[in-house]
């Protein structure tokens, strides 16, 4: 007598071949609707009864954990969800920034559904990005696809998240930072004198000021009678300095505390001028109508005045901070008081970062050698 096949047990999953379809499909409950009236089901579909109930498996431990994740949410859904809701405590800049890098990442993997992305995908799209943007750029899609699966795992829409478990390649390399020399200092100096960014150019080029506490600079933090200027806040979205020891009281050069003076002067002209328009902030360097500087706007200025100083165009503001660095190194200065003037942490990243050689090719060794051997 041939055996009976065992009856599905109430409540267990169940595995059957649409011929319609020709596909094997498997069913697991997930109880009835709220009101009663409609059994919840789950269905999963593949080529063999094996794949089935494998599939069925992972719904189930989904399922046990807790999770709800979407056959149709896609790694675009995933990013797009969390720029809406996870960048609230953020700048609007920096939100427009994330905006335009998080492209990148919906251009290459947008389409891919969240729970099928794979950690190869993740790698492979990175690889793909990198002959086109900075490693700094890179890093920050890969940590936008990081972050938007670790949102969508508090939501329970994401297992495991794969981006985490690879690491962004070097993208291409950008353009080193530099430094000017001493005769082109004085030639930016000099072309700024009539530029309304005049004092700011001479503030960051001669007390070697992060282009970030120039823009939250206030005029509280400034006492032109003693010479001196307090470094207690930055433009990030904290409003803290970058790091503990940012915050720091410099002593002001001469012709910088000249410069500041001129700038008050200018800026209470440009407040009656405006009248009712003007908004007061407070801060040191502003726009015409007393709004806060912005970014784009400074770098645009700047260039104007490095191009009028016969230097070329394609200078940065925070270059003049390099170049404050490598001047004082280049007299002497030690690394320790250098990186105490410009408020890092340590010695490494002065050294590494910002002090670049503007002297002439050392050459006291080869002269030596040459008193000790005969150069003919």
């Amino acid at each position: 007598m041939a055996p009976v096949a065992a009856r599905r047990g109430h409540g267990e999953d169940s595995v059957y071949f649409d011929a319609s379809k020709n596909r094997w499909v498997g069913a697991t409950s997930l109880g009835v609707s709220a009101d009663g009236q409609r059994r919840i089901r789950h269905k999963v579909c593949g080529r063999t009864k094996a794949e089935v109930r494998d599939k069925l498996k992972a719904l189930r431990q989904e399922l046990d954990a807790g999770l709800k994740i979407s056959a149709t949410y896609t790694v675009k859904s995933c990013i797009q969800d969390w720029l809406a809701s996870g960048l609230t405590a953020r700048q609007a800049d920096t939100i427009e920034n994330y905006t335009r890098m998080a492209d990148h990442a919906i251009a290459k993997l947008g389409a891919v559904r969240l729970k099928n992305l794979t950690a190869r995908q993740v790698q492979s799209a990175l690889a793909e990005l990198a002959p086109s943007l900075s490693t700094r750029s890179l890093r920050l899609v890969h940590q936008i696809l990081e972050r938007s699966i670790r949102h969508a795992q508090a939501c329970d829409l994401a297992g495991r998240n794969v981006a985490s478990l690879v690491a962004a390649p070097d993208g291409r390399a950008g353009r080193p930072s530099k430094s000017l020399t001493l005769d082109q200092a004085a030639a930016v100096l000099e072309a700024a004198q009539a530029a309304p960014l005049n004092a700011y150019v001479t503030l960051s080029l001669l007390s070697g000021l992060r282009t970030e506490e120039l823009r939250s600079l206030h005029w509280a933090e400034v006492d032109l009678d003693a010479g001196t200027l307090a470094v207690y806040r930055s433009v990030r979205a904290s409003g803290d300095t970058k790091t503990p020891k940012s915050r720091r009281v410099l002593k002001l050069p001469a012709k910088a505390v000249t410069a500041l003076v001129t700038h008050k002067a200018r800026q209470s002209a440009a407040r009656l001028k405006a009248g009712e328009l003007w908004q007061d902030h407070g801060l040191v360097f502003t726009t015409a109508v007393g709004t806060p500087l912005d970014a784009h706007n400074v770098r645009r200025s700047f260039r104007a005045i490095t191009k009028a100083a016969g230097v070329g165009a394609d200078w940065t503001p925070r270059e003049l901070r390099h170049t404050f660095v490598s001047l004082l190194s280049a007299n002497d200065v030690s690394l320790e008081e250098i990186a105490r003037l410009v408020g890092h942490s340590g010695t490494a990243v002065t050294e590494r970062v910002y002090r670049h050689e503007i002297r002439p090719a050392l050459a006291h060794g080869a002269e030596v050698m040459d008193s000790l051997f005969d150069a003919s």
